[in-house]
């Protein structure tokens, strides 16, 4: 065999051991990796005051979105509360279901606004949202919403929402995900993925909208900046 052929199977081996290498650290630092994929979902901005809480709708089983909305009314973060939901019939929606646990835990009827709208998706909820918004000139919306929902949540209100209104979320815990686990489960699994495919689809249909804020560097393909490598690096530890 002559020296270039004895050379060649070096370097394919030492590629193939490189390779293998390459998905053994994979591995090890998988669930690391996760975490971070289920983190890149949290926004949960911490405001002293704002005009109105928006409770959107769908909410889970628990009302764990409700029940983080009425501590926020309760703290005085907002005199009024949005309940915001989905029709499902002529007569009943989500919002009514909204309604009803806002009043269980606390918020009383004067305080809550129902809002009862044909959306099926985030957007379309944001567009029926911006009518109400005008009419009431309402400048600071503070958004509740489960966890996972949070940052395509605040991206989308905040282009689709009239200019001149500034929109905050505060991410409820969730009690079908937790970031830090989410692929343990299938439920973790499905809303991963479909935040995913949802906050994709967004930017595209968004994407003549105003850039991005700057919480959003990350998912919008800035990984490598400053804020996005300490991100990692936290969640490795």
């Amino acid at each position: 065999m002559r020296r270039g052929e004895y050379g060649g199977i070096f370097f394919r081996l030492l590629f193939l051991l490189a390779f293998l290498a390459f998905f053994a650290f994979l591995y090890l630092v998988r669930h690391p990796l996760m975490r971070l994929a289920g983190g890149l979902w949290m926004k949960n901005d911490t405001p002293t005051s704002a005009d109105v809480i928006v409770l959107l709708g769908d909410d889970n089983y628990a009302a764990d979105r409700a029940f983080h909305a009425a501590e926020l009314y309760r703290s005085r973060v907002a005199p009024v509360v949005v309940a915001s939901g989905r029709m499902l019939r002529s007569s009943v929606g989500m919002a009514d279901i909204m309604e009803h646990d806002l009043e269980s835990f606390g918020v009383p009827a004067a305080a809550i606004v129902k809002f009862p709208h044909r959306g099926e998706n985030t957007q379309e909820e944001a567009g029926a949202m911006t009518g109400l918004v005008t009419s009431h000139g309402w400048k600071r919306v503070l958004l509740v919403t489960s966890n996972y929902h949070a940052r395509r949540a605040c991206f989308i209100f905040d282009r689709v929402l009239p200019r001149g209104v500034s929109v905050q979320v505060s991410g409820a815990r969730d009690s079908t995900f937790d970031p830090s686990h989410w692929w343990e489960t299938r439920e973790g699994q499905k809303l991963f993925l479909g935040e995913l495919f949802g906050y994709v689809l967004a930017r595209w249909e968004l994407r003549g909208k105003p850039v991005a804020p700057a919480g959003d560097a990350i998912l919008a393909g800035n990984f490598l900046s400053p804020e996005g490598m300490m991100l990692f690096l936290r969640n490795l530890t």
